[in-house]
């Protein structure tokens, strides 16, 4: 049986502490209400690791990145001492390799950043499965991280977890709004939705054209991309499920799916 692969909205680095946040129930209820099942090894294609050509991180043992500034004190002192996965990253890079990626880097140095360790710390407290992150490549396209997905779709009958972890909307200059949502980032998220459960992929890949207001929700892709790894991990005839959603400060929406597949 092949494991289900995810997008998991991230948000705010305080989702690992603040209470307020809907979305941190959400990852706190995974093993009860989402996943019941332990998977072998995780592998998390985070937003804040950016490079030219997909790279894994291959360790001997994993550290934690605390890659924000200004945050209370509390967060700097979080730790998640979860193993590292270093067969599952020669895997990774094999099957890349076997995708017709033919530039695929490894990092020996690269610990665990916030957008793989934030919700982890949630989903998985007991930190006893091994870990190891992919990078997006935010000067290439949503095509090309689909394809990187579906050059890992094998890992699913491994028993490794697959999920993109970024944001379904991410502009961190529009206004805060203490209530109500802005309708651009409403349009856009809606949008996404029917999209994904409509199956309608090659939109999603080419969301630039097809989404209301893309760069208002997406100045930059690197939020988005881990989306596009997970969807194209479950393949084509996958089914999509939003398991949750959430918003903060009216425009950071914390919509997260599943993609399910019978193969």
């Amino acid at each position: 049986m092949a494991l289900d692969t995810f997008f998991i909205s991230h948000g705010s680095p305080l989702l690992s502490v603040d209470d307020s946040l809907p979305a941190r129930h959400f990852l706190k209820s995974w093993q009860q209400k989402v996943l019941p099942e332990k998977p072998s090894s995780i592998l998390v294609i985070s937003a804040h690791w950016e490079t030219d050509v997909p790279t894994i991180n291959v360790l001997d043992r994993n550290s934690l990145i605390y890659d924000f500034n200004n945050f209370p004190k509390q967060l700097y002192e979080l730790k998640y001492p979860a193993p590292a996965a270093p067969k599952l990253a020669a895997r990774v890079k094999e099957l890349l390799l076997e995708g017709g990626f033919g530039n695929v880097k490894e990092d020996k140095c690269r610990g665990l950043d916030h957008g793989v360790w934030v919700p982890l710390l949630l989903m998985y407290p007991e930190a006893d499965i091994p870990v190891c992150q992919l990078s997006v490549q935010t000067n290439l396209d949503g095509t090309h991280h689909y394809n990187m997905g579906k050059a890992l779709t094998p890992l699913r009958k491994e028993n490794v977890l697959i999920f993109g972890s970024g944001s379904a909307t991410h502009n961190l200059r529009a206004p805060r709004r203490l209530e109500g949502i802005h309708q651009w980032a409403l349009e856009f998220d809606d949008w996404l939705k029917d999209s994904l459960l409509d199956g309608r992929h090659d939109d999603v890949n080419h969301y630039e054209e097809k989404a209301p207001y893309p760069l208002m929700n997406h100045p930059q892709p690197d939020h988005f991309y881990p989306l596009h790894v997970a969807l194209g991990a479950a393949s084509e005839g996958s089914k999509a499920q939003l398991i949750h959603q959430s918003w903060e400060d009216g425009s950071l929406s914390y919509s997260s799916y599943r993609f399910s597949t019978n193969q």
